[in-house]
């Protein structure tokens, strides 16, 4: 009797396989999590770092009475630019905008010749509108991008994104992610500054 009981205590090959598929999807699952908080999502690549603008012509934001769209032509003006790819669906856009209008009221910046461009990204215009109208307008010009081809362009993950973009057009720098005051005093006005040189 002794025999079958130790026989009976050992697990099953067929036990060991019933349980493969949950080993294997928990070993996956527990890599993608640890891939998901490796790192600092604000520092995704970007191929266009270092290389020029790619050409647009934005048109204005319909209904944004006296703000005009832009290009790639305004970026290469020899002054720094920002553009802030945003949208007024996109919640972090809305955290991020009160930094964006401090950014776009501090006289430093005014006197470096910093313009804030911004780009309307697959928004429809009342909305666009509205979300200007009501919280303001930190931009020096807004283009709407309805069919999104622009951000495609820049190589925009999703939004909000921010780039820094030197006198000549060429992209110096991107950030990914709703802009905070600590992440613009310790990103991106020094990467202002690393463009102005």
């Amino acid at each position: 009797m002794s025999e079958p009981q130790a026989q009976g205590a050992r697990p099953s090959k067929r036990s060991l396989l019933r349980l493969l598929p949950l080993g294997v999807f928990l070993l996956l699952a527990s890599v993608f999590l640890l891939r998901l908080f490796a790192g600092d999502a604000s520092r995704l690549p970007s191929a266009l770092l270092g290389r020029p603008t790619p050409p647009f012509t934005l048109p204005a934001v319909a209904g944004l009475a006296g703000v005009p769209g832009f290009s790639d032509d305004e970026l290469r003006q020899g002054h720094v630019s920002i553009v802030n790819v945003f949208a007024s669906w996109c919640g972090p856009c809305h955290q991020e905008h009160q930094t964006l209008m401090a950014l776009s009221r501090d006289p430093a910046m005014k006197e470096k010749g910093v313009g804030i461009y911004g780009l309307s990204y697959k928004d429809q215009a009342v909305n666009a509108v509205k979300f200007l109208t009501d919280d303001g307008d930190p931009y020096a010009a807004v283009g709407a991008d309805l069919t999104g081809r622009t951000a495609i362009d820049f190589g925009v993950y999703g939004v909000p994104e921010t780039f820094v973009i030197k006198g000549d057009g060429t992209v110096a720098y991107k950030y990914v992610g709703p802009l905070t005051p600590q992440a613009v005093a310790l990103t991106l006005l020094p990467e202002i500054e690393k463009a102005m040189k």
